[in-house]
């Protein structure tokens, strides 16, 4: 029998510290990222050994005490049990205690994967319109076992759209660096699988004199202010709206302060102009590409591709199993809007992944609904 308790911030770390990878959503330091939301690190105990982990987020309601609770690309548990209700039932009941009137989270669980070479393919293709429309390269029974079991005990699929629902993404573009045996790649061999255009785009940047640095402790704050407002720049370009710099500097102070490695800010400069600068963050064997921003005058210096694999050489350096370039939609047509990133991202040579995606457990299915409906009325 398991039980489900609220643990500190430093057994939350430590728990996280004893595993190859846990996103970094799940880290007690995310929790002071979102400050909008209550927060709470909960383990998982048999008997008295701390064997899983998650960090919860309570949403409140307008005007009642009543709670969404989420746990975004979590928690972090043995997903690959044959039984998830011991694991999950005593979730939801320390959940129902705390005022939560509907459970939300991201299992951390793979499905299914596509090759660079098939997403490509898949473009050039009339037929083809989603992902989901090719075989994939591999399917993960795991993941396919979670998503009946969700579904058995009553969870409830999400489509992460805009506003408040929506979530992390469920499709993700990745570069793997460790080979099927787990022997780790080299920067040539991460190279040679990229295709010509980055290729030649990266070694554009290098012979045009684009220098890359990461942001120091004494360098930070100043680093940060020019990233944002690089980053503003880009939001205006591409018709986004930007966080503020105060976000980025509360981000900065609690993922740093966790560990070293967390939050690392690169900037390419091009002749004493900042051209592209990026966020990365790291957990364990895990690199994230987090946030970019790049100037619109000297493109052609090609400072986005710089940074870009200044990260990925840098978690190649540090050990790490995979450079996470975040999310992409699902479309493989070759009109959509959104075609163009997942285009940018293939060209790295990686692989497409889809996960499990969010689920959502009504625990009080009148305010469930009454929530679902605020949901569509303000989308």
């Amino acid at each position: 029998m398991l039980s489900v308790r609220e643990i500190t911030p430093a057994e939350h770390l430590a728990f996280l510290d004893s595993r190859r990878s846990a996103s970094f959503l799940q880290t007690p330091a995310w929790g002071r990222v979102k400050a909008e939301w209550r927060h709470q690190s909960l383990g998982w105990f048999e008997g008295e050994k701390l064997i899983g982990a998650g960090l919860v987020l309570y949403r409140q309601l307008p005007k009642v005490k009543r709670y969404l609770a989420y746990l975004p690309e979590g928690p972090d548990l043995d997903w690959a049990d044959d039984d998830l209700e011991r694991w999950l039932a005593p979730l939801t009941a320390h959940l129902k205690g705390q005022g939560a009137f509907a459970v939300r989270m991201g299992p951390p669980v793979v499905v299914r994967q596509w090759s660079a070479a098939q997403v490509k393919d898949g473009i050039a293709d009339p037929a083809v319109r989603r992902l989901g429309d090719l075989a994939p390269e591999a399917r993960d029974h795991v993941g396919a076992r979670v998503v009946s079991q969700l579904r058995e005990l009553g969870w409830r699929p999400q489509l992460a759209e805009g506003g408040f629902s929506a979530g992390q993404p469920q499709y993700v573009f990745w570069i793997p660096l460790r080979t099927a045996d787990g022997e780790q790649r080299t920067e040539a061999d991460v190279l040679a699988g990229m295709n010509q255009l980055w290729r030649r785009n990266i070694k554009k940047a290098e012979k045009s004199g684009v220098e890359v640095r990461t942001a120091t402790a004494e360098t930070l704050a100043d680093d940060l202010a020019a990233f944002h407002a690089l980053y503003a720049h880009t939001a205006e370009r591409d018709h986004f709206t930007p966080r503020p710099l105060s976000y980025f500097r509360t981000m900065a102070d609690a993922l740093g302060s966790e560990a070293p490695e967390r939050f690392r800010l690169h900037l390419a400069h091009h002749e004493g102009d900042l051209v592209a600068a990026t966020i990365a963050i790291r957990v364990g064997g895990h690199a994230w590409y987090s946030y970019g921003a790049s100037s619109t005058e000297k493109r052609e210096v090609r400072g986005s591709n710089a940074v870009q694999w200044a990260m990925i050489r840098e978690a190649l350096a540090a050990g790490c199993d995979v450079y996470d370039l975040r999310g992409i939609t699902d479309t493989l047509d070759a009109d959509d809007p959104h075609v163009g990133l997942i285009q940018f991202k293939v060209g790295t040579g990686g692989e497409a992944v889809e996960y499990v995606g969010e689920w959502d457990l009504p625990l009080n299915r009148a305010i469930y609904q009454a929530f679902q409906l605020y949901l569509r009325r303000r989308s």
